[in-house]
């Protein structure tokens, strides 16, 4: 399967479903381009609205049509639109449960050489933190496809985290999945240790579990692609059969994926060794993403190298 991006498949899966439902509609923030909704405007001209730079406005738009009735997907940068409407998601969507979901594109660091200012390593903290609202982070184009088309019908607030660039394919197009079960990718019988990752990690996570097998280790790879509600018996079911975890991901360290697997197991699960790979507690270099990966160790071999160290101390 060719390389596509998350975005694209986004729009290009929820254009197919407006066709068929009349009430989905499409709020951008100055991001048509940026959230390949050019070809939902032209189709609905009558169901897209761009509202131009005014993340809070768009998400209180959204809150409106949703209380009549509508479907509404907001789509923008989403390092702008889960931090300067945090406010209007918190109170708008999930503190009154209305039915939006928030589509962050280019997330991560798919925006490294604008440095700071347009990275996205909170998003899963923040929206974490918030009650009501489910959270999505597809790795490849299969998966994008079959959250949107889950989205489209799911009465409630949701958030969609998408990269940027066009990825490689996960799964084959015919793969299903079971929206709040995290998928085993290999491993699931027996492994030596558990690598849980998530977006567009899972692809250098299954590299990482080739390079392991070079060196006699078994590796459970698991995509966590929904974050809440988490799948908390694959997270125990890993720390009970496994004798390690590493988890990763394309967030801060703080408050995403590996925060999120930490506290299951403690509460939950077997105590097990666990390294939570992630951006550090520091201000970011400025690059490409492939560059930032390689610079904080977020690559196939240095995931592979995090596994075998965690499983021979």
């Amino acid at each position: 399967m060719n390389k596509v991006s998350c975005r694209k498949a986004f729009t290009k899966t929820l254009a197919h479903i407006a066709q068929q439902n009349g009430s989905i509609f499409m709020i951008c923030s100055d991001s048509m381009g940026s959230s390949t909704a050019t070809n939902f405007f032209k189709k609905f001209p009558d169901r897209f609205i761009e509202v131009g730079i005014a993340e809070q406005n768009a998400v209180g738009i959204a809150a409106g049509l949703a209380s009549v009735g509508k479907t509404v997907f907001v789509a923008g940068p989403s390092s702008f639109l889960t931090a300067r409407s945090y406010e209007q998601i918190k109170i708008d969507v999930a503190y009154n449960q209305t039915n939006v979901k928030i589509i962050g594109v280019s997330a991560g660091v798919s925006y490294g050489p604008l440095g700071g200012t347009h990275t996205t390593l909170h998003d899963f903290a923040g929206l974490r933190a918030l009650p009501n609202i489910e959270i999505f982070a597809p790795s490849d184009a299969v998966q994008t496809a079959f959250i949107t088309k889950y989205l489209a019908v799911q009465k409630g607030p949701a958030y969609m985290r998408l990269g940027r660039g066009d990825v490689d394919a996960v799964y084959p197009i015919t793969e299903n999945f079971e929206i709040h079960k995290a998928k085993i990718l290999c491993g699931a019988d027996t492994a030596d240790v558990a690598i849980i990752a998530c977006g567009e990690m899972v692809c250098p996570a299954l590299q990482a579990a080739e390079l392991l097998a070079a060196h006699g280790i078994a590796a459970r790879i698991i995509d966590m692609f929904c974050l809440k509600p988490a799948d908390v018996t694959a997270i125990c079911k890993a720390s009970i059969e496994t004798r390690a975890i590493v988890t990763v991901e394309e967030h801060s360290i703080f408050g995403g994926l590996g925060e999120l697997v930490c506290s299951t197991v403690a509460q939950f699960g077997r105590p097990v060794p666990i390294r939570i790979m992630g951006f550090p507690d520091e201000e970011y270099k400025v690059g490409k993403n492939t560059e930032l990966f390689g610079y904080y160790k977020l690559t196939a071999p240095d995931i592979a190298d995090a596994a075998r160290k965690l499983v021979r101390a």
